[in-house]
């Protein structure tokens, strides 16, 4: 799923999913060993794009509740999602 920004259809909740896609697919790669890599540029793309409407309590809250449901340490996610900051 390709975000077209300017599509006047666009709701907050497609933002949501397609960050919440991005951390689920990161998840899944680096932490569940999933055979199956889930995490495209796509994915990255749509997510990062999002980030730039989403509020940082609406990231957060995402990521917070996908570490608790897949039982990983929201620190480590957050090495994980945004290698190297502080």
């Amino acid at each position: 799923m390709a975000l077209d920004l300017n599509d006047p259809e666009l709701e907050f909740s497609d933002l949501v999913y397609a960050y919440q896609s991005w951390v689920m697919a990161m998840i899944n790669d680096e932490k569940l060993g999933g055979e199956e890599k889930l995490l495209t540029d796509d994915i990255t793309e749509d997510a990062l794009n999002s980030m730039r409407f989403l509020p940082g309590e609406v990231t957060s809250a995402i990521e917070t509740s996908l570490a608790r449901v897949y039982d990983v340490d929201p620190d480590e996610l957050a090495e994980l999602l945004f290698p190297g900051e502080d």
